[in-house]
C-alpha cells in the first residue's frame, strides 16, 4: 500500500522524518510558503536542501510519480514541495515555470484573503478569477505545478475547477456537510471537482472537523465514506495538514502574514488562537495505520483503502506533474 499526505507544515526535524518511516508514509506534500516573497521562497528551499543532505537515509526531494515510487523503494519518504499562497511568485507569471523547475508541483491562488489570482475563503465578496489568475493558471497547467484551491472562496474555487485545462486540488479541507468550517467546501464545489478529475485531500486539522480535538475515527470515516458516495472513490485521499511542533508565532504568522497586526481567526473566536490539540488517533505520522484501520472498519474494500491512502494521490501525481 502507497501512503501519500496531501499536505503537512511541521516542525522539521529528524524525529519527525523518523516518525514519518515509522508510520509508513512514502509521499508528502510540505508547504515551503504561506506570505514569502520570491527571495525568501528560495531561501526556503535552500533549507530543504540542506536537510535533504542531512536526513537523506529518510527523505528525498520528488517532483514526479516515478520519484515517488523511487523513494519508497529506497526506503525513504518522498518530499513534494508546494505554496499555500502566490506570494512567492509576486506579479510575475514567469516565476511559476522557474519554481517548477526548483520542484514546486502545487500552489494555492490564495490563503483567506484576496490575492492577485482569485479570493480566499475569509474574504465577504468574491469576484472569483481575476484576470492575472486566469494567465497563471494556463500557465501552471502548461508547465505542471497543480492548481490547488484549499483556502480560497467559493466562486473563485469553482471558476478555477472551470478555468483549468488540467484537473485541480483541494490538498487539505473536508466537506462542508460534515463541519461547517470556512476553509470546508460545499457539495457544489465536491461535485464539480470530481466530475473534473479533481482531488480532495481530507483534512486532520481538529478546526475542521465534527467535535474538534474530540472528533473519533469513527466519524471522519464516516465522514469519508459520505464523500465518496457523492464524489466517487477515485477523486479523495489524505491531507492531514499535520503542524507538528510549531509554536504559537507560526499560526499568527500564517493568518496575520504582512497584512494586519491584529490577528483574523476567521474560522472561530479568540479561543482558537492557538495550536489545537490533534485527535488522539492522529497526533504523529506514526498514526496512519489507524486510519487504514479505520477504512476497513467503515466498510471499504483494500483496494478502496489502498486509493484513499495513497493510490489515487499517485495516479493525480503522474497525470499532473509534467509539462502538457
Amino acid at each position: 500500500m502507497v501512503i501519500i499526505d496531501g499536505l503537512q507544515y511541521s516542525s522539521w526535524s529528524r524525529e519527525i522524518f523518523r516518525q514519518m518511516r515509522s508510520g509508513g508514509l512514502d509521499c508528502v506534500h510540505v508547504t515551503i510558503a504561506y506570505h514569502e516573497t520570491c527571495l525568501e521562497t528560495l531561501r526556503n528551499i535552500g533549507h530543504w536542501n540542506r536537510m535533504f543532505e542531512q536526513h537523506g537515509d529518510l527523505i528525498c526531494r520528488a517532483g514526479s510519480a516515478e520519484e515517488v515510487l523511487a523513494a519508497r523503494r529506497a526506503g525513504r519518504t518522498a518530499v513534494v514541495f508546494g505554496f499555500q499562497n502566490c506570494s512567492p511568485i509576486e506579479d510575475d507569471y514567469m516565476l511559476v515555470e522557474i519554481f517548477h523547475a526548483l520542484g514546486v508541483r502545487f500552489m494555492q491562488l490564495s490563503y483567506n484573503n484576496q490575492s492577485l489570482l482569485a479570493t480566499g475563503c475569509y474574504e465577504r465578496n468574491d469576484p472569483g478569477i481575476t484576470r492575472f489568475g486566469r494567465q497563471v493558471i494556463r500557465e501552471m497547467n502548461r508547465v505542471g505545478m497543480v492548481v490547488d484551491m484549499s483556502h480560497s472562496a467559493e466562486r473563485s474555487t469553482l471558476e478555477a475547477i472551470e478555468i483549468s485545462d488540467r484537473p485541480i486540488a483541494i490538498t487539505h479541507a473536508n466537506p462542508a456537510f460534515f463541519e461547517p468550517a470556512l476553509r470546508n467546501k460545499s457539495n457544489d464545489v465536491l461535485k464539480a471537482l470530481g466530475e473534473s478529475g479533481g482531488m480532495l485531500g481530507f483534512s486532520l486539522y481538529p478546526f475542521h472537523l465534527r467535535d474538534g480535538s474530540a472528533c473519533t475515527l469513527q466519524s471522519f470515516c464516516r465522514m469519508v465514506g459520505d464523500t465518496v458516495e457523492l464524489i466517487g472513490i477515485d477523486h479523495v485521499g489524505l491531507g492531514s495538514d499535520l503542524c507538528q511542533g510549531q509554536p504559537d508565532s507560526v499560526v499568527t504568522w500564517m493568518r496575520n502574514g504582512r497584512w494586519s497586526r491584529v490577528t483574523d481567526y476567521g474560522e472561530g473566536s479568540a479561543d482558537q488562537a492557538g495550536w489545537p490539540a490533534q485527535p488522539d488517533w492522529f497526533s504523529t505520522s506514526e498514526h496512519y495505520p489507524n486510519l487504514t484501520e479505520g477504512l476497513r472498519e467503515q466498510g471499504f474494500s483494500e483496494q478502496e483503502v489502498g486509493k484513499i491512502m495513497g493510490r489515487n494521490w499517485l495516479d493525480f501525481f503522474e497525470r499532473s506533474f509534467s509539462a502538457t
